[in-house]
């Protein structure tokens, strides 16, 4: 079963899923579809980072408990260390990122605890505290692409040009400023297709030109269909409804 709430770390989504359910990294899963975020992931007493996605990713690793912080879009690469761009379309180790020995102890530390998923929330609100705040310029980037604003506008609006909005996108959110405006219109997309929106409305309220527009899109981006992605939607609320009762939605 899956939960998210918000995490201790602001922006950041806590999430969890038992019982070998579908998530970044489980064998039986969906495709992981983009959405501009990166995460820290612990699975089975292993630490892991997901980089931005430009496609669906098929997950391929099997694991039966995991908990993740999802960071905001362009929050996750001070918290490493690391360049977004560097991490794109890959999962890796921490210890490939952090060193073997300390991720090992980070991930023993979380699974020795009574509540893993509550443990990594605080680990990770403590190792942001020692390190640099959220640039708000990129904040303001990523509000402003996420609301349908043109990349253009939104360069004129945090004041630098489009050479420099590049560079700093590669380098936060791992792609350039038109790529995660495309991943973020899905993301608007997918939002309203799950709420039963027509796809012909989907598309306007979106900010495709129109339903051929939103079809394309969604082939490129997710690797699926609308049809097939509202089907696995409802199938997948179908499946976790049936679970049992004692389930833990927590890991």
């Amino acid at each position: 079963m899956y939960e998210e709430r918000p995490a201790l770390l602001d922006g950041a989504v806590l999430w969890t899923r038992t019982a070998g359910s579908a998530v970044r990294g489980a064998r039986s899963a969906p495709s992981v579809l983009p959405d501009g975020c990166m995460d820290l992931i612990w699975a089975d007493g292993h630490l892991l980072v997901a980089g931005p996605d430009t496609r669906a990713y098929v997950p391929g690793e099997t694991a039966a408990r995991f908990a993740g912080i999802r960071f905001a879009p362009g929050d996750a690469p001070a918290f490493l260390g690391v360049p977004a761009h560097e991490l794109r379309d890959r999962r890796v180790a921490l210890g490939a990122l952090w060193g073997e020995a300390r991720a090992r102890r980070l991930g023993e530390r979380v699974t020795e605890a009574p509540d893993p998923a509550a443990t990594l929330d605080a680990l990770v609100l403590r190792r942001a505290a020692d390190g640099p705040a959220p640039d708000p310029l990129i904040r303001a980037v990523a509000a402003r692409l996420a609301a349908g604003r043109p990349v253009a506008e939104t360069a004129d609006a945090v004041g630098i040009g489009a050479r420099q909005l590049h560079r700093r996108s590669l380098d936060a959110f791992g792609y350039g400023p038109k790529t995660l405006a495309r991943v973020l219109r899905l993301q608007r997309a997918l939002a309203l297709v799950r709420a039963g929106v027509p796809y012909a409305e989907v598309a306007l309220r979106s900010g495709c030109a129109d339903q051929a527009h939103l079809a394309r899109e969604t082939r490129a981006l997710a690797g699926t269909t609308l049809g097939a992605y509202a089907r696995s939607v409802a199938a997948s609320a179908n499946s976790e409804t049936s679970e049992p009762s004692g389930s833990s939605t927590t890991a």
